[in-house]
């Protein structure tokens, strides 16, 4: 097992929280193949790698930061069934290795018999169709979501919301990450600067999560006094360098390199860390560990 499966189970409240909205969520198996909702998956799908960076952080974490936090997958129904195609269900539990994300089914199906709550899933990144996380009740992700609230009117909307007590913001405005804060100056700072940002709405310049600036200076001290676990390999065979360019991790990834963490070392499937940041769209890792193979 290695480092990131250390997440705590999701509270009981949590959950049936989350199997309400499934159920609510009936709607999307009936809009499925809307064109709002194909554009929605498709968001999904391009910013998956800041849900990913969150939970890479939410998995470090002795006390949980998020509330929740699930991915949409879309089931193939029976063909000689009465109900729709595809069943839109959601996953929690979420693992993800560059290419699959895997869960666990947080609800029972409607229309299919082969699958039930606590199944594990894993699907291809390119075929879920939504992601979503909360913190202190606000909403990030949930295009999907935003697609059936932008239906609503005002009166419904407000309905809605506070049937589930979250803040999903205004419709046609998902927002991605929470607002960066830099108090003081840290090892990014020079960066990414110390003043509140406001929520970015696009994802061509999103700033470092701020536990990968905050946590710096304590992981830098650790490395110090443990050199070999920059070059340490988990059960599933991928060092730490790796594990942090897939989620986009920037000041982990120039530590590690940094303490002796090989950039050039393959994971099972073949792919370095260089491999993965390209993979996943990490210009700012990208540029750093190319520095190291020149």
């Amino acid at each position: 097992m290695h480092m990131l499966n250390c997440q705590p189970a999701l509270r009981y409240s949590v959950f049936i929280l989350l199997v309400k909205i499934m159920s609510e969520d009936k709607i999307v198996m009936v809009e499925g193949a809307s064109s709002a909702m194909q554009a929605a998956a498709e968001q999904a799908r391009k910013t998956f790698k800041y849900f990913w960076r969150e939970l890479s952080w939410e998995y470090r974490r002795i006390i949980p930061g998020l509330g929740l936090a699930a991915v949409k997958v879309a089931f193939a129904t029976d063909p000689d069934s009465e109900g729709p195609e595809v069943e839109h269900m959601w996953i929690n539990e979420i693992q993800f290795d560059g290419d699959t994300v895997s869960g666990v089914l947080l609800n029972n199906p409607q229309w299919l018999d082969s699958i039930g709550a606590g199944d594990p899933v894993s699907v291809p990144l390119a075929e879920i169709g939504d992601w979503m996380y909360t913190i202190n009740g606000k909403v990030y992700g949930g295009y999907s979501i935003d697609v059936m609230r932008s239906d609503m009117s005002k009166a419904e909307r407000e309905e809605h919301d506070q049937a589930w007590g979250l803040d999903f913001g205004k419709p046609g405005e998902v927002m991605i990450v929470p607002a960066a804060t830099q108090e003081k100056q840290g090892f990014l700072s020079g960066l990414f600067g110390k003043k509140e940002q406001p929520i970015i709405l696009s994802t061509e310049d999103l700033p470092e999560h701020p536990m990968s600036e905050n946590m710096a200076e304590k992981m830098d001290q650790g490395l110090r006094d443990e050199p070999a676990f920059a070059r340490s390999v988990d059960a599933d065979g991928w060092t730490l360098l790796q594990r942090d360019a897939l989620a986009g991790n920037l000041a982990p990834v120039s530590l590690l390199v940094k303490h002796g963490a090989d950039p050039g070392a393959l994971n099972p499937k073949g792919e370095s860390a260089l491999d993965l940041a390209r993979k996943m769209g990490w210009p700012r890792i990208v540029a750093l560990l190319e520095k190291k193979f020149h």
